[in-house]
């Protein structure tokens, strides 16, 4: 049964392109992706040498002050004050019936090995206890909790690639049920040895930029950064005269059920979240103008997406536009939902659809119109489809809506 849109008031983004959410919307609409060799630690011996890391001053020092911020902290604190003040909202919100809902991988796993290595370098000598303190994944909400006052529910969501969609869930039945009136949703991650070394040894990144949907793809991009969406109910969006940047209509989940690290092959599993996600808007798949795949660059992946589009939008398949944000920013592991919605919703306002990056030519077998090269403008921009797909089958979609569209 579908219930009423919620208001998203404010974005506030960091990604491979920059602190801010203007570096992030011109990298997407230049068709450049910020995917290069990563500095912050040694990739010698690895598969891949890349990932869309974050440039600029991340107050490493700062790890032992007071608080503890990690670097995962740092971007969901930047992203979220942006937000803030992109929606008009105080730095403060205690006096408002305010919630969070993040999603999150690794939390401050960047700190812990950092703790690891100095106990190694120092032969026995004291390493700083500081770096273990936010190891959790709820770290980037929490910290982002505390320093805006938001005193109502504070959720994490760690599903690995589907939590920030999955927190959007959240977040919708919240503000839907009269829980809250407000809502910070999206999440933050940032590279780690951990996560790199991993996805190098399942053999699942590219040696080079990820390529989505390409006939020659290898593999992912590790992506870092932060994104945070206001969400309100749309009485209070009214009555305060908020800024609407666009809609989020309905969220929908399911699991595979099928293998730990991928897909079940003929995209029932993500198909199943979709229509999940179109039953909670009251839509149509003939209502959707453009999609924002998952579109790692695995073969697995986006074969698998490819599917689910051609299940769900039948005839339309072939000529209904696609992008991916991770030939971009790469892969934000928790965060990706998050920064993909930030990404969805510049498309509807803009009425054009940001290209995918990415060398090669289009897999022939996936039957997608994937826009590349050049931003594409749409004729019709009121609706929107982005996904997501995990590690251990869990699966979201969200609905969003552009500003007059609800």
């Amino acid at each position: 049964m579908s219930g009423e849109a919620v208001a998203v008031t404010g974005l506030g983004a960091v990604s491979g392109f920059g602190w801010g959410l203007e570096p992030f919307r011109r990298g997407l609409f230049d068709g450049a992706t910020a995917i290069r060799e990563i500095e912050r630690f040694p990739t010698a011996g690895y598969r891949t040498h890349l990932a869309a890391e974050v440039a600029g001053e991340l107050a490493l020092d700062a790890w032992g002050a007071p608080g503890r911020t990690t670097v995962a902290d740092r971007f969901a604190l930047f992203a979220a004050s942006e937000a803030l003040a992109a929606a008009r909202l105080p730095e403060r919100l205690d006096e408002l019936a305010a919630g969070l809902f993040f999603g999150s991988s690794t939390g401050g796993m960047l700190e812990s090995e950092t703790f690891f290595d100095e106990l190694d370098r120092r032969a026995g000598r004291r390493a700083r206890l500081g770096l273990l303190a936010a190891q959790q994944p709820c770290g980037p909400g929490d910290a982002v909790a505390r320093a805006h006052g938001v005193t109502g529910p504070v959720e994490t969501v760690a599903s690995a690639c589907a939590s920030a969609t999955l927190a959007f869930g959240l977040a919708l039945d919240a503000l839907r049920a009269g829980e809250i009136e407000l809502a910070l949703v999206g999440g933050a991650d940032s590279l780690c040895r951990l996560t790199f070394a991993g996805f190098n040894s399942l053999r699942a990144v590219d040696p080079r930029p990820c390529r989505p949907f390409r006939a020659e793809r290898e593999g992912m991009s590790i992506g870092e950064g932060g994104a945070v969406l206001v969400l309100e109910t749309r009485a209070r969006a009214a009555r305060r005269g908020a800024p609407v940047v666009g809609w989020l209509a309905g969220v929908g989940a399911s699991c595979d059920a099928h293998h730990m690290t991928s897909p079940e092959p003929g995209g029932d599993g993500i198909a199943r979240a979709v229509e999940a996600a179109l039953v909670d808007a009251g839509l149509t798949p003939e209502a959707v103008d453009f999609v924002n795949l998952h579109g790692t660059g695995t073969p697995a992946n986006d074969a698998a997406e490819a599917r689910m589009v051609a299940r769900i939008f039948g005839a339309r398949a072939a000529t209904l536009p696609a992008t991916s944000t991770k030939g971009a920013v790469g892969h934000y592991l928790g965060a990706a939902g998050g920064i993909e919605a930030v990404a969805t919703l510049l498309c509807l306002e803009a009425a054009a659809l940001h290209p995918t990056p990415g060398e090669g030519t289009l897999d022939p077998e996936a039957a997608i119109d994937l826009v590349v090269g050049e931003p594409r403008p749409l004729t019709r921009a009121r609706v929107a489809l982005s996904t997501n797909l995990a590690f251990g089958g869990a699966n979201a979609a969200a609905l969003f809506l552009a500003r007059g569209a609800a």
